[in-house]
Formats: C-alpha cells, sequence, structure tokens
C-alpha cells in the first residue's frame, strides 16, 4: 500500500447531478427498448440452481441520490445476487476496521486472473490481492464483526439490507446448490489459512460467503444499494447512514480497478463508472453524487456478464452523461 496519509485535509467532491426526472424516466425506457430483442448469451449453469432462470427476464432500474427511482421491465423480479455481494460486504468490513487495516490484509490491485484463480494467491504470496475476486471475498467475509459463524452471517445479512432498505432473505434452493458444488471456494479457503490470512473454521466462513451470495435480490435493490453507496454512505431511500463518506470511495476506488474481475480495464474504457456483475445477471453500477443504476438479463457472455445488463448500461451512461471521465469544455457545455 502506498503511504499516503492525509490526515487534517480538508477532503472535497466533485459530482454533478443527474439530468431532469423526465429525461432519466425516457432514457432507462428506451434501453430497455433498444435491448430487450437481443437474446445472445447463456444462463450460467455451473450452479444447477441458477440454470434454470428465465433467460427473458430483463430489468432496468436507477435510483438517484434523492430517492426518485426510474424501472423498466423486470426490475422488481428477484434473483440471488452472487458476486454483486463482495461490493458491500467489503464496505461493511472496511466501515469496522478502516482503510489503512483492509487495504494491508485484502489488498486492492487487480490479479489479472480469474475470478477463483488458485495461482493468483500463489504467485503473491499468499495474499488475496483485491476483494473482488473470490480468494479475497472469503478473507473479507472472515473479518466480519461476530464471535460465531451464526453472528458473522446475522451482520452480513442485516449489513446488505441496510444497503437495500429493507430485509432481505436467503434463498435457501440456490444456497444449498451452490454449497453442493463449492469444493473450490474450500480449497481457496484452506489455502488462505495455510497462509495465515484466515484464521479460525476456514469451511465455515466459505458457508457464510455461500450464505450472502444467495441473498435474494432485484433490480431495484441493486440500484438502490448503488445510490447508498454514490451519497457518501446514506440509504437515498430510508435516509439511514449506512457506512462512512471515506467507505464508499474506498469501495467505488475497487470497484473500478477490480469489479468486473480482468476486464475491469475494458469496462472502465467503455462504461467509465465503478460496477460489479453477478452470474445470476444482475449488474450494479454507480455515478458518485448522482446516483446508480441496476439490471438484470441473466443471459451471459463468456466473462460471466449478462449481455443485456452491459449494453443497456453503455447506453445509460453516454446518454445521461454519467462516465465519470468524460468532460466538455467551458464554452461548449450542454444539456443532456
Amino acid at each position: 500500500m502506498l503511504d499516503t496519509n492525509t490526515d487534517g485535509v480538508d477532503q472535497r467532491v466533485s459530482t454533478g447531478e443527474l439530468p431532469s426526472w423526465e429525461r432519466v424516466d425516457e432514457r432507462v425506457f428506451e434501453a430497455y427498448e433498444r435491448n430487450i430483442a437481443d437474446d445472445r448469451g447463456h444462463v450460467a449453469d455451473y450452479i444447477p440452481e441458477l440454470a434454470a432462470a428465465d433467460p427473458a427476464q430483463f430489468g432496468i432500474c436507477i435510483a438517484d441520490v434523492d430517492g426518485g427511482i426510474h424501472m423498466a421491465g423486470d426490475a422488481e423480479v428477484e434473483f440471488t445476487i452472487q458476486s454483486i455481494s463482495k461490493a458491500f460486504v467489503y464496505a461493511l468490513v472496511c466501515n469496522e476496521f478502516g482503510h489503512a487495516d483492509v487495504g494491508r490484509l485484502v489488498g486492492v490491485n487487480n490479479t489479472g486472473m480469474s475470478f477463483n484463480s488458485v495461482m493468483a494467491i500463489e504467485l503473491n504470496d499468499g495474499h488475496p490481492m483485491n476483494p473482488m475476486v473470490n480468494a479475497g471475498a472469503i478473507a473479507t467475509t472472515a473479518l466480519m464483526p461476530g464471535e460465531t459463524h451464526a453472528e458473522k452471517w446475522e451482520n452480513v445479512r442485516t449489513g446488505l439490507s441496510a444497503f437495500a432498505g429493507r430485509q432481505l432473505a436467503m434463498d435457501g434452493d440456490v444456497y444449498r446448490s451452490e454449497a453442493g458444488t463449492n469444493t473450490r471456494n474450500e480449497a481457496i479457503a484452506k489455502l488462505l489459512k495455510s497462509y495465515g490470512r484466515v484464521t479460525g473454521d476456514s469451511t465455515g466462513i466459505v458457508d457464510i460467503y455461500t450464505r450472502q451470495c444467495s441473498l435474494r435480490v432485484s433490480a431495484k435493490d441493486l440500484a438502490i444499494m448503488g445510490a447508498t453507496l454514490a451519497d457518501g454512505g446514506v440509504n437515498p431511500v430510508t435516509k439511514q447512514r449506512v457506512v462512512s463518506p471515506i467507505v464508499c470511495r474506498d469501495t467505488l476506488a475497487v470497484l473500478a480497478a477490480s469489479g468486473m474481475y480482468e476486464r475491469s480495464g475494458e469496462w472502465m474504457f467503455e462504461i467509465g463508472l465503478p460496477g460489479k456483475s453477478g452470474v445470476s445477471g444482475g449488474i450494479v453500477t454507480v455515478a458518485p453524487g448522482k446516483g446508480a443504476l441496476g439490471t438484470f438479463s441473466p443471459r451471459l457472455d463468456s466473462a460471466g456478464n449478462s449481455v443485456r445488463g452491459q449494453k443497456a448500461t453503455a447506453f445509460l451512461s453516454r446518454s445521461l452523461g454519467l462516465n465519470i471521465f468524460a468532460s466538455d469544455s467551458e464554452g461548449e457545455r450542454h444539456d443532456v
């Protein structure tokens, strides 16, 4: 980790705002209409229960930091959160232990390898490298407060529920299906334990991680969860503070670097926003200070990212002026 101690420095933020309510509604509906007919990709089947998803489902939701909700299609259909949970558990752990400690223990650098790579652990002396790959996510879940596994799991569930603004429930069928195919994650956890990166019952930690991935959410929930990160840690619907502004900054930075695994560079180049995907077909994308976008469509590309979700997100990033790298000259600015 770089030595970037800035204690006492008055931190400033630069955000902007979304276009008008009507313009956002129009663009969300247009993103839905543009992509509803795209039937490319395949539903994930390496977890048997996920293979039963309806490939035709497609939902989009934008939640703004003022609590406004803009939806199209199947935005309130529930599915399991899967790897998207990694971002929010990481935020909860950072809120508990702080920027430096979690950065040192879990890391923030992209591995350049697949999300479940064992080689990446070995090549980095047992360091998980970042919280968005499975090794880092398991190490992060192990840090959740709680004396017992039951307490840790409840803290995960209630924490993610606070982000969503409602009580989230676990999908028992998906949990059992994933638990039956967990051999690789259990091996990763044991490898981390051999390096001293995880302590205690590594199998129990993997069970908590599997449960967190099995929580049921909708595209609307993802948008609200993302908008909480966009709004400095305050849920824009419930007005409850979930995490601190510094934690939001750190979480979004990690998402920008590694949220889409080895394709994170391509994602930032094309979309220009921190984002995270899950193999059930969800994607959350965050525009700091403005709001967040949640999409759901089960058909995935070869990297495990929703085909329609990516296309809808790209369209909305451009048409709503969300890309954090985009700018106009002072004399040429116009309303999007």
